[in-house]
């Protein structure tokens, strides 16, 4: 039989001190009032100083090779301090997309001089990035992208819109997902490329969209021939599909994948302590799949850092995780609000972003299909 997650390897507590380590620095940031404690904090929770405050602590760019800037630490060491800082409800926002993402995406495919620029800076918690592949009429099926990308003297132009884009309005670049090649009906993922776009550019227009609790977080970005020059292009003109395939792994499988609702799910716990909150007995069910989640999220971890295939494994956790995310927050709703402020900005919070857990990073419709020609089934 084909084994959907690979075993988790090594000793689970020999990262213990790490975990211990986090753990104190997030309470005395946020006994000193310097963060705030956020339901979906790798999205809601943007704050720059806090980012540049966990680089001092050598928490940023922690697998990055030390000659580029940053600590030549595991995959599964990074994964306990990302951990920590999620299920705390720490403000991670700004440096989240580029320390998951580009970081491991510029080690795969990035030049040497896209390396120097853009990896330090990521370490030092001074560049912050963002995903250009959604599109108004393309979601899920990246294959359907219609941005284009045509040759021009000494580079690029790209032309298009990009939707959803978290945190475009803060970041300083994002990797763009282009059509270089007309669309091939028989072929529809060939032709696609990347781009290292500098969001503050010529021809970048970027509109906030407003969630309905009145925040700002998503973005489009309207692209209207913005010049990239041929040292910005990522990867390989036309690979763009195997490109951004690798890239998922690192964004489905991470433990804010499970985590978004913990902060709002152990306040919860506490008040059920209290007697804020009426006992029931599906609190231990929701802290039984987040134990569950956190040893297939390490064991895909253990699989990124020995170079395995986990494409498979990270769908996995990505369609179970962000479920158990949303019948949290629907449980804590249902359950009622103690009398604490605090508490009921963070049912709130999660309230609202909850459509967005099983839609962002793909569909959990489309994942089960992945899942299924991962395990050859037609």
């Amino acid at each position: 039989m084909t084994r959907l997650v690979p075993p988790v390897a090594g000793d689970p507590h020999e990262l213990d001190e790490l975990r211990l380590e986090v753990r104190r620095f997030v309470a005395e940031q946020q006994q000193a009032g310097k963060i705030g404690r956020y339901a979906d904090s790798w999205l809601t929770g943007w704050d720059e100083d806090f980012s540049r405050a966990l680089a001092a602590r050598g928490w940023l760019g922690m697998t990055v090779p030390v000659e580029y800037g940053g600590h030549g630490r595991s995959h599964q060491e990074r994964f306990v301090v990302t951990e920590e800082l999620l299920a705390a409800g720490a403000p991670v926002g700004a440096h989240w997309i580029a320390d998951r993402q580009i970081v491991p995406s510029l080690l795969k495919y990035g030049t040497e001089e896209q390396r120097r620029k853009f990896l330090p800076a990521i370490a030092k918690g001074e560049c912050y990035f963002g995903i250009g592949m959604s599109e108004p009429d393309s979601g899920s099926d990246l294959a359907s992208v219609r941005t284009k990308a045509v040759p021009a003297d000494g580079g690029w132009k790209i032309t298009g819109t990009k939707v959803w884009t978290s945190g475009a309005h803060l970041a300083h670049a994002f990797i763009c997902l282009a059509r270089t090649t007309p669309v091939d009906p028989a072929h529809r993922h060939d032709g696609l490329s990347q781009f290292i776009v500098d969001l503050r550019a010529p021809g970048v227009d970027i509109r906030p969209i407003i969630s309905m609790n009145g925040k700002h977080h998503f973005n489009e970005v309207i692209l209207d021939e913005v010049f990239v020059p041929d040292d910005m292009v990522f990867g390989t003109i036309g690979n763009g599909w195997q490109q951004v395939t690798s890239e998922l792994s690192f964004e489905r499988s991470g433990p804010e994948r499970f985590l978004s609702t913990f902060p709002l799910l152990a306040e919860l716990a506490s008040h059920m302590r209290d007697g804020g909150l009426p006992r029931h007995t599906d609190l231990g069910r929701y802290l039984a799949r987040i134990t569950g989640l956190h040893q297939m999220s390490m064991a895909v971890a253990g699989a990124l850092q020995r170079h395995d295939p986990a494409d498979t494994a990270a769908a996995v956790v990505k369609v179970l995780g962000t479920s158990t995310e949303g019948d949290i927050a629907d449980f804590a709703d249902v359950l009622g609000e103690p009398d604490d402020d605090d508490y009921r900005s963070m049912l709130a919070d999660a309230v609202v972003q909850r459509p967005g857990f099983t839609l962002r990073g793909g569909t959990n419709e489309v994942l089960r299909g992945v899942i299924a020609r991962g395990l050859g089934m037609r």
